[in-house]
């Protein structure tokens, strides 16, 4: 099946967005004319999901670097370098949780530092190619990722999912989203269950609209009902994505993850992360050391402009949660689904991606 939008695209210089602040209600791009265009996109959650994310801000090193053109002298291109590498440290600063965003961020400076530019026309060729790369490679492997999850997906299964992990989410197709998908069109007769997603409703206005866009059976649940469905014995497995994953396969996700994991732990259901390789922080030993990113009380005083609690409260929004290794079934990569040790098992992987 091919999709019939793109949730990026670059085009004469400008880098358009599904705004996905407007879903499901509107549909409408958003266009970025500046990487701070793009650091603000990243940040007000224009465009979200950790592939999505890391895509987006490898435009935005190309158009950093189409703004700091002026600076690049070859051979002496230190001050241009510097400009670059500050603008990469901006369009990190915008969600500090998701490790694609970083992964992306270097991936770019990476090219540029073991290459040799003789003109500012080369280093934009380059910088637009390696971009293009990103987002085509993730396409790709989520492609790969979704076949090699649809192992595990029974026929008639009842499938929960959390917040969003399809094509919004990513450069296109998906995650676990994609895993339900791949599901659905190889003829598995699923049906799923979508959790609604607080505060931002993720769940509600994206997986909702993907899931109907896609011909998916679904209904939409609040986020509270899940424990009913679970132990009551109508979900078969859940499957959702992440935004970091650190060496002990302990994974961080949208905030309710963690809920959700101790429930299917306590029923025995069985608990699957979606994620690419490159969603693996292999720097880091345990969930512990994951930055969480708390957002603005409005998101839960005012959801989508309303006001639904008194003025001048206090209120703690974190945006993600950790999961521990233990409560979870597999992690599904490219690379296979990684099942305990994890420890072991992401070693090994890193070892044949990284050396």
């Amino acid at each position: 099946m091919q999709e019939h939008f793109s949730t990026l695209e670059y085009q004469d210089g400008r880098l358009h967005l599904i705004d996905q602040r407007l879903l499901p209600t509107t549909f409408e791009y958003f266009i970025c004319n500046t990487y701070g265009d793009v650091e603000f996109a990243i940040r007000d959650m224009v465009v979200r999901g950790a592939p999505a994310i890391g895509a987006a801000a490898a435009y935005g090193v190309l158009m950093a670097a189409k703004e700091h053109a002026a600076l690049f002298q070859p051979g002496d291109d230190k001050k241009f370098r510097s400009a670059i590498g500050q603008a990469c440290s901006f369009l990190e600063a915008s969600r500090p949780t998701a490790v694609n965003l970083r992964w992306a961020l270097e991936r770019m400076l990476e090219l540029y530092d073991r290459s040799r530019w003789y003109s500012i026309d080369a280093v934009l060729e380059g910088f637009k190619l390696e971009a293009d790369a990103i987002s085509l490679e993730d396409v790709a492997t989520n492609r790969r990722i979704s076949q090699i999850g649809n192992e595990i997906v029974p026929h008639k299964a009842t499938i929960l999912t959390h917040c969003n992990t399809g094509s919004l989410a990513t450069a296109g197709w998906g995650t676990a989203l994609g895993v339900i998908k791949e599901a659905h069109f190889s003829g598995k007769d699923i049906f799923v269950y979508a959790d609604e997603t607080r505060p931002r409703l993720q769940g509600a206005r994206l997986t909702a609209w993907e899931l109907q866009q896609s011909g998916i059976p679904f209904k939409l649940i609040a986020d509270s009902v899940a424990a009913t469905l679970i132990r009551d014995g109508n979900i078969d497995l859940v499957i959702l994505g992440g935004d970091r994953v650190a060496a002990n396969g302990d994974v961080c996700n949208k905030i309710g993850t963690f809920m959700l994991s101790a429930l299917c732990k306590l029923y025995g259901v069985p608990f699957y992360s979606v994620v690419p390789v490159s969603t693996i922080d292999f720097t880091i030993s345990s969930g512990l050391e994951i930055p969480i990113e708390e957002r603005d009380a409005s998101e839960v005083t005012h959801p989508g402009g309303v006001q639904v609690a008194p003025t001048g409260i206090e209120v703690y929004n974190p945006a993600f949660d950790v999961t521990p290794h233990q409560h979870i079934t597999g992690i599904i990569t490219e690379e296979g689904i990684i099942r305990p040790p994890y420890k072991e098992h992401i070693e090994s992987i890193r070892k044949k991606v990284i050396g």
